[in-house]
């Protein structure tokens, strides 16, 4: 993976659907904003997608297709306490995503490897987001 796209991940806004209407937006490297907070606790959570797998545009029908098989592979998940719609936003696309609340790394890292996403935001309660690569290999990794 090229620096370009690590920067391109750096830079999207991760848009995240709040309960009661609107939306709040968490950008890598920053406090998890305080609309989050009450929903988050002191769990894990994470902002997937399984759009455009391998950083590939795909037809949309293919994308929606893998979207609903992403949110099934979540609410499977012993952990999960709360799945919520998203939007990844940069420059010149959008794809449609998942914020997660209650799995940990290493269901995220499985996730991310069966849907070939090359990377997703996570953080821990309410701390900083951080941008995880993904790997079929171990060690997986924060962007550095």
């Amino acid at each position: 993976m090229d620096n370009s796209l690590i920067d391109t991940y750096r830079s999207t806004d991760y848009r995240v659907r709040l309960p009661q209407g609107g939306w709040v937006s968490i950008h890598v490297d920053a406090a998890l904003p305080t609309s989050l907070h009450t929903l988050i606790g002191e769990h894990s959570w994470a902002f997937i997608t399984a759009w455009n797998p391998g950083s590939q545009a795909q037809p949309r029908t293919h994308n929606h297709a893998a979207q609903q098989a992403l949110l099934l592979a979540l609410r499977q998940l012993p952990r999960t306490t709360c799945i919520r719609p998203g939007m990844g936003v940069g420059n010149s696309w959008r794809e449609a995503s998942l914020f997660v609340v209650g799995p940990n790394l290493a269901d995220i890292d499985e996730l991310a490897q069966q849907f070939q996403q090359h990377a997703y935001v996570h953080g821990l309660g309410q701390g900083y987001a951080r941008l995880r690569l993904s790997s079929d290999r171990p060690p997986h990794g924060q962007a550095g």
